[in-house]
Parts: C-alpha cells; sequence; structure tokens
C-alpha cells in the first residue's frame, strides 16, 4: 500500500509551498488508494506550539486534505533513544565537542583556503581521556551520524530522475545538540521506517538530505521509500516574494479564494498538464504523476489563482456553496448571478440588487422611454422570457436598438451598466419591483 506523509513542524502557519507539499502527497496516496499521514515535527519545544498545531489541522480541513492519522514527534522520543542507542553500538553515530564558534572558525579556515566547509571528523580521534576532560569542563557532545565513505549515494528521483552523491564530500550530519534535543534528520527516518511510508514527497531544497538519510535508512536495517523532490516555487516576478512565501490559508480565504481553486493551481504548475477549472478534486487524481513535472521552478502567480478561482465557482453546483449564499437566495437566483462572481461572497451583492432598493443616475432624454417601460412591463405576461417580451416590446414602440435600447433598462432595474444576464435576472426582481423601479427612474 502506498504510504505518504506531510511533516510540517507546528512552528508557525502553512504557507503556499506547504501547502503544495501536502496536496501533493495527498494525491499520491489517494490515487493509489493509499494512506495519507499527518505528522507533526515538534522536537523543536520551544517553538512548537499547540495554536499552530490547531492551526494546521483547520487548513488541511479547509482544503480538503483529511489525513489518516496523525502523530506528534514529541510522543515518540522513546522510539527515537531505542534506535539511536542501537546506532550508537554499531558506531554509526559518535560524540563531537566542539563548540558553535570551533565549528565556525574552522568553516572560516577552510573558506579560505578554496576547500568545501566538510567536518574534518576531529573527534572521532579524541581519546577516552580527552573526552572525559571535555566533560569534567562541563561540554556536553552532539552527536552526529558517521557516514560510510566507502558506499556511494545514489537513487532514482521520481522527477529528477538518478541522483548520486558522494558521502566523502558530505558532513556527518549533527542528529541530536548537546541538549539532548533532536534535530530533523534521524527522527524523520525512524518515523519513516515505523509509519511504513512508501513515497518521500518535497522541495528540492531536500536532496542532499535525502542523500544523508539514504545512508540512516541502510544504517537502521531498513529500506528506504521513494522520493519525489519537486522544483520549488517562485512568483510571476522569478522568484519567491517574501509576500508571497508567507500567504497561507486565511490570507486566501480573505481574498475569497475557493480551496478547490488553489488545489486545482497547485495540482497542475510545474508539469505539462494545463491548469483547468475542476467541480472536484478527484478530477485531478488520473492525470497526477511525478513523470510530469519538470526540473524548473514552478510559477505560482496570484493574479492567475484569482482567475482560476472565478471560473471555478462558475461551474460549483447551488448544493455546494448553499450555506454562504444570502438568506432566501434559491438554485435559481445561484445560476443567474453566478456567472458574474469572482467570488462567493459578491452574491450577497447581487442579491441586494435583486431583493433591495436601487439607485441610478438616468439621463434626461431617458425618461419618458423608461415610463413607457414602466407601462409596458406591468401589462407584460411575467415569465422567464418577460426580458426578452418587454425589450421586444419597447424597440417595436419607440424604434431604439442597440445600447440605447438595453442600458437604460439595466440602470433602472439594477442601478449598475454590468451584471447577470438579464433574461435570467429579471424574473428574480420580479414585476412589482421592476415596475416600482422603472417608475421611479422616469420621474
Amino acid at each position: 500500500m502506498v504510504v505518504t506523509r506531510f511533516a510540517p513542524s507546528p512552528t508557525g502557519r502553512l504557507h503556499v509551498g506547504n501547502i503544495r507539499t501536502a496536496l501533493h502527497n495527498w494525491m499520491w496516496a489517494r490515487k493509489h488508494g493509499g494512506r495519507f499521514l499527518l505528522r507533526l515535527d515538534d522536537t523543536d519545544r520551544e517553538r512548537s506550539t499547540e495554536e499552530n498545531a490547531a492551526a494546521i489541522r483547520t487548513d488541511l480541513g479547509w482544503l480538503g486534505l483529511a489525513a489518516d492519522t496523525e502523530a506528534r514527534q514529541s510522543d515518540r522520543f522513546a522510539l527515537y533513544e531505542s534506535r539511536f542507542e542501537e546506532l550508537r553500538a554499531a558506531g554509526r553515530v559518535y560524540p563531537c565537542y566542539e563548540s558553535a564558534e570551533e565549528l565556525e572558525l574552522k568553516r572560516k579556515i577552510l573558506a579560505g583556503r578554496g576547500l568545501p566547509p566538510i567536518y574534518d571528523r576531529a573527534a572521532l580521534k579524541l581519546g577516552d581521556a580527552e573526552r572525559a576532560a571535555f566533560e569534567a569542563e562541563g561540554r556536553r557532545p552532539h552527536w552526529r551520524f558517521l557516514l560510510d565513505h566507502d558506499s556511494p549515494i545514489h537513487w532514482d528521483d521520481l522527477i529528477r530522475g538518478p541522483q548520486h552523491l558522494d558521502p566523502r564530500l558530505l558532513s556527518d550530519p549533527v542528529i541530536r545538540r548537546a541538549d539532548g534535543s533532536w534535530l530533523y534528520m534521524l527522527p524523520s527516518a525512524i518515523d519513516d521506517i515505523d509509519m511504513g511510508v512508501t513515497h518521500v514527497v518535497r522541495g528540492e531544497d531536500h536532496v542532499t538530505n535525502t542523500g544523508l538519510q539514504l545512508q540512516m535508512f541502510g544504517a537502521l536495517g531498513a529500506p528506504a521509500p521513494a522520493f519525489a523532490h519537486e522544483a520549488l516555487l517562485v512568483g510571476s516576478e522569478g522568484k519567491l516574494s517574501k509576500r508571497l512565501g508567507s500567504l497561507g490559508c486565511d490570507a486566501f480565504r480573505e481574498e475569497g479564494i475557493e480551496p478547490l481553486a488553489l488545489i486545482a493551481l497547485l495540482a497542475r504548475i510545474g508539469t505539462s498538464l494545463p491548469v483547468e477549472p475542476v467541480a472536484d478534486p478527484a478530477a485531478l487524481l488520473d492525470s497526477f504523476d511525478f513523470a510530469r513535472f519538470g526540473r524548473a521552478p514552478a510559477r505560482f502567480d496570484l493574479e492567475e489563482l484569482k482567475a482560476l478561482n472565478a471560473r471555478i465557482i462558475h461551474l460549483l453546483d447551488f448544493g455546494a456553496v448553499a450555506d454562504r449564499l444570502p438568506a432566501g437566495m434559491d438554485a435559481a437566483a445561484w445560476a443567474a448571478i453566478r456567472p458574474n462572481l469572482t467570488r462567493i461572497d459578491e452574491a450577497a451583492g447581487w442579491w441586494a440588487v435583486v431583493e433591495g432598493k436601487v439607485t441610478a443616475t438616468i439621463d434626461a432624454g431617458d425618461r419618458d422611454y423608461l415610463a413607457a417601460a414602466a407601462r409596458l412591463a406591468d401589462g407584460l405576461d411575467w415569465n422567464e422570457g418577460a426580458w426578452k417580451a418587454l425589450t421586444s416590446a419597447l424597440g417595436t414602440e419607440t424604434g431604439r436598438k442597440g445600447k440605447g435600447l438595453f442600458l437604460p433598462l439595466r440602470l433602472a432595474l439594477t442601478g449598475r451598466e454590468h451584471g447577470p444576464d438579464m433574461n435570467a435576472l429579471l424574473p428574480l426582481i420580479g414585476r412589482a419591483r421592476a415596475v416600482e423601479r422603472l417608475k421611479a427612474a422616469s420621474l
């Protein structure tokens, strides 16, 4: 069974890049009838908050990305400790006593020589007496994972293709701080093993991390999951601006963006497939394939999202939006007003046009024309063809056509020059209100 996971740290709110990662993991699991896990990577106890964890759940719920199960790393420290001791016994982790300042000095010396900042494994050369002396000074060790320099790192990435890393060109990664707290790398690998994760979908900025973790999977005696590293998001200007990088679900909700629009865009940008409006995210699953993803950065354009949002709103059935519409607005009204909306909360303004009072600035030369319109409207057989019957009768009586025939009527009836199709809107306004508005505009 395919098992994917979304593993945010509850140290802040989800942003658009996180949302894309969550979506693609969810889509891959759902496409294959598998399981999608939410794992809160909350090992940073100082910065992780329950408020952020709750917000992550809320945002995933709003997006419709329901997880099949949830876990928190803070509940799994005993497992990490056990697997850490296994690695320690096998000689695959080792204590280091350099301070942050000493390590920075080493990096500067290497940089000055034009060399990569690779840790020199000086801690492996320490004897028991030297380690005891450091301990006596009050130094507590941080721990590194010992890379196997004789085992080249390679994997077939689902997006990037064959990948190769030389472990001799990589520093042994720090996996545990001097205070005993965990860094990301080892707990993540332990969790992926324990939870049966089969596919890890994440950004290309994790490629080197993947290489390091592949050796951790091997050292822990477990097969590695398949990896898909996606090109990072950029804005329309060619880079991911600070504003775009901070856009989250709250901001999208404030913009009136439907979760379906966000899903439809993020499912396709960066692939060879066109971005298209859909009425159900299930329609996107069959075509979702990592082989369609390119290596070029995926461009996220907020204006494109807004345009797509409007197109999706125009597809939504009344039942999908009924609980967000003004009281009294029915399916016929939704069908009439929907094509003119860019966000659903605009429906309230148009419903006010139907039921409320309207004011319009009318040219003096149109007032007699509108008086005639009121008279004819009052005598019409009022039905769904009322607009066509009214304009036909007015055209015959007054000789008007085109803009001169239609615009004064729209202004008098709605107070606006543009809007929904009057064939659908006029029956909603009704005979009494229509006649009243036409008479008022003729005065």
